[in-house]
């Protein structure tokens, strides 16, 4: 994906929609519809919860990359990152925070569906920012959205419902695999970047670290009144989908800074947000994960 770099550039974006594939066929195979449905009875919930996870968190991300005038690619990477929802790790991490199940498996789908719309529509939204350096069809980026997650979720939802005891039986590979390639994609991703993430300096780890701190202060805000549904959107709002965007910026041709603002993205944020998620669990007086969702990935 870097030029020069050691990993071409078809491996790691195939690796990154393979992981994206893997994990949302998981979700769409272990969702339960009855929780899906009970926590679409507060629809004004929802439409807070997207709005600030679709719209707020990208125009944080605008705001606080320009106000600390980063180079451009470290801005577009961070911007990237931004407008790419539902990240694989957030929703375990939302429930270990004591966020509640059913509102946070919802969000996970709707998230996942709505970026087939909502990431394109952002790349035009924010096109001063991208000009140049990510230019993409809308309607071949909503395809590869719609590919990489809307599809095996589709398919992880009729697999359910059409063989449920063999996908039960099924179900710690299916685990097992997501995470596999979830781990393979950093990994993959730090064999060419890894040097221009530590030369990006700490005006762009500041950046990352303001924007996941706003990004997860909105959702604990909007996300109330009950400190599950807060605990939820703000792991969501904070944790974005890697996987997402080092796919758009593979099929665009990214610079080795773009990737680096990716994945330093990923690292900075997930440290960001251990602390919330450790508060919020005492808080909560969580010990372990809910049995039923201790197989999510």
């Amino acid at each position: 994906m870097v030029a020069g770099g050691l990993v071409p550039a078809p491996l790691l974006s195939g690796v990154a929609m393979a992981a994206i594939f893997a994990f949302m066929f998981h979700l769409g195979a272990t969702v339960d519809a009855r929780e899906y449905r009970a926590a679409w009875r507060e629809p004004s919930l929802m439409a807070k919860a997207l709005l600030c996870a679709l719209v707020a968190v990208p125009l944080v991300a605008v705001i606080v990359a320009r106000a600390l005038d980063l180079p451009r690619a470290a801005q577009v990477g961070l911007v990237l990152m931004a407008i790419s929802p539902g990240a694989p790790i957030a929703l375990r991490r939302a429930l270990r925070a004591g966020g509640d199940t059913g509102f946070a498996v919802a969000l996970q789908v709707t998230l996942a569906a709505a970026s087939i719309v909502s990431l394109p529509a952002s790349v035009a939204a924010f096109d001063e920012v991208f000009a140049g350096e990510a230019r993409v069809d809308p309607r071949e980026l909503s395809m590869q959205v719609f590919v990489g997650q809307g599809m095996p979720l589709l398919l992880g939802l009729l697999a359910r419902r059409a063989a449920p005891r063999a996908l039960a039986r099924a179900e710690p590979v299916l685990n097992s695999l997501a995470g596999i390639l979830l781990a393979a994609l950093l990994g993959l991703a730090l064999v060419d970047v890894w040097r221009p993430v530590w030369q990006a300096g700490p005006r762009v780890a500041a950046a990352i670290a303001v924007i996941a701190a706003c990004a997860a202060a909105l959702g604990h805000a909007l996300g109330g009144p009950r400190q599950g549904t807060r605990r939820a959107l703000a792991v969501a709002c904070g944790a974005r989908n890697v996987g997402l965007a080092m796919a758009v910026a593979g099929v665009n041709g990214a610079s080795e800074e773009i990737q680096a603002a990716i994945v330093a993205y990923l690292v900075v944020a997930a440290l960001v947000l251990t602390p919330y998620v450790a508060w919020q669990r005492r808080h909560a007086g969580m010990r372990v994960l809910p049995a039923q969702n201790t197989n999510l990935p």
